[in-house]
């Protein structure tokens, strides 16, 4: 009998067989799963009372909260879309994203009344409002909990069309307005099982959510983590000593993150105060990652550090970079950290390759670079009613990722840039991913970023700039020089730039085009 693919099957499976474990922490408030799937059925009751009709789109404005958690299970139950929001977007890309999704019901968390107060009026259609962890008034016309408490704990049986949308997430708009990446239950369900084929989660494992839950399921985690009966401990607002006192507290096992944050918690002053034993893997991702950083991650936490790989059009995950024993027995220790570095190799189901130009494979040297292109059955079908933007984005079956890459004989792929991201130098492409490991290797350096400044004779040039340790200090110049040590001549920066920080989008990802920007301003064209 054909059965509909769908994850609440995971929420189900996790009620029945984990039901008086405690599933879900957030702060003070922590449910097992039986208490999740039954406010998920609330959840699920209380969207219909309010008229909510199957295909239509329930936003929410959140941190990582339980609410949201619920929101993956209780808005599909109830045959509706889930659209998590980007709360470091602007209120003009946020009114855009209700406009065009056609939200019928914004969740928000009270943190963000002024928020959704100044997005309200700059809406075609007026959606209704339910504010979390709060009561109603204002421009709130419902609370959250008092929904729930109204609403029945009995399971709803929705018909699933697993070809159908069931979450719609939003591109971050870093070129034009946010593009929605719809996604069906099929394919989502099918990346549970092959994200969870190349973790290994299980039962014991306890996972920190890191990585907002408003950029494609926080890479998964709500479903497979889940599926299998493990805790959800949510981190609303990223701190070093708030993330270690949870790893602490909560014993978490594994953490997604992106470089920065972990490099902040290597670099945190007082991480010695913190019982972090028992992390047991991290999982680094959304920038690439030094061979550097995992040796560190490694030496100083005592676990395993991998790359992951994927994008929001790819349900995220496509790639991880676990070690192969066919692999590690025949090479010296250290090439396997180097390898861990890389971006990875295709998880189950997903079919990759890196091509040139014309659309051919590269050489499998490590060295040719090329564009990654992917398919399989966990890739978007398109973005929501913008035809013209699918039909650029996936060609002849292909999902063109824009990231450029090498690949190796044995599969792992290198990314080198975003294509927008290469410099383009008197002729040759430079990889600011290149330039920014070598500097980040000085033991000066906490973090840097390298993008492509104008320059009258040669195009373009690379530019650097740095965040120093506490109390570290090098000089421009000694940078160069450490540089020059590593790369080809044309490779070193031109300028070496020092800053106190640099700017940030929701994951803890550096923003290149806000850093470029300045360098750019005036002239009509990017590429100069």
């Amino acid at each position: 009998m054909f059965v509909p693919l769908s994850v609440l099957e995971f929420r189900d499976r996790a009620a029945a067989f984990f039901g008086d474990k405690i599933g879900v922490v957030d702060g003070d408030r922590q449910f097992t799963y039986r208490e999740f799937a039954e406010r998920t059925h609330r959840l699920a009751h209380a969207l219909q009372v309010l008229g909510v009709k199957a295909s239509e789109r329930v936003s929410f404005i959140t941190y990582n909260t339980h609410h949201l958690l619920e929101a993956y299970y209780g808005v599909l139950e109830a045959g509706a879309v889930l659209n998590p929001i980007n709360i470091r977007l602007a209120p003009h890309e946020i009114a855009y994203i209700l406009d065009h999704a056609g939200s019928k019901v914004v969740a928000f968390h009270r943190d963000f009344l002024p928020l959704v107060a100044e997005i309200g009026p700059r809406l075609a259609r007026r959606p209704t409002f339910v504010v979390l962890a709060g009561d109603a008034g204002g421009i709130a016309d419902h609370g959250y909990e008092g929904l729930l408490a109204s609403a029945s704990n009995e399971p709803l049986q929705p018909e699933i069309d697993e070809n159908a949308m069931a979450e719609l997430f939003y591109t971050s708009g870093t070129t034009g307005l946010p593009k929605g990446v719809a996604m069906t239950h099929r394919e989502l369900y099918l990346h549970s099982f092959a994200a969870e084929l190349g973790l290994g989660f299980t039962e014991d494992d306890v996972v920190l959510h890191v990585v907002p839950l408003f950029h494609v399921n926080g890479w998964g985690t709500p479903h497979f983590l889940t599926m299998v009966g493990g805790r959800h401990v949510m981190l609303r607002r990223f701190d070093p000593a708030a993330l270690m006192e949870l790893v602490q507290r909560h014993s978490v096992t594994r953490l997604l993150a992106v470089p920065s944050i972990f490099t902040a918690l290597l670099n945190h002053r007082e991480r010695s105060k913190f019982d972090l034993s028992s992390l047991r893997q991290v999982i680094i991702g959304g920038s690439p990652a030094s061979p550097a950083l995992v040796r560190s991650l490694e030496d100083e936490l005592g676990v395993q550090a991998i790359v992951g790989y994927g994008l929001t059009e790819t349900s995220p995950i496509i790639t991880l970079a676990q070690p192969r024993r066919v692999l590690t027995d025949a090479e010296p220790p250290e090439q396997r950290q180097q390898r861990q570095a890389m971006t990875g190799w295709a998880i189950p189901g997903v079919r990759i390759r890196v091509v040139d130009a014309d659309g051919h494979d590269v050489r499998l040297d490590g060295e040719q670079i090329g564009e990654i292109v992917v398919r399989g059955n966990t890739v978007m079908d398109g973005y929501y009613r913008d035809p013209e933007a699918t039909a650029a984005a996936i060609r002849d079956g292909w999902l063109h990722t824009g990231d450029m890459a090498t690949t190796d004989a044995a599969g792992y792929l290198l990314i080198k840039d975003r294509s927008k991201d290469i410099i383009i130098c008197a002729g040759e492409n430079i990889s600011s991913v290149e330039i920014e490991i070598a500097i980040g290797a000085h033991p000066a350096v906490l973090e840097c970023a390298v993008i492509a400044a104008p320059d009258d004779k040669r195009g373009e040039v690379p530019v650097g700039l740095v965040v120093l340790k506490p109390e570290a200090s090098v000089t421009e110049k000694e940078l160069k020089a450490f540089c020059r040590d590593r790369l080809a001549s044309f490779k070193v920066p031109r300028e070496i730039q020092f800053r106190e920080a640099l700017p940030k989008g929701g994951t803890g990802k550096i923003l290149k085009a806000e850093l470029r920007e300045p360098f750019w301003a005036g002239l009509e064209s990017r590429v100069h």
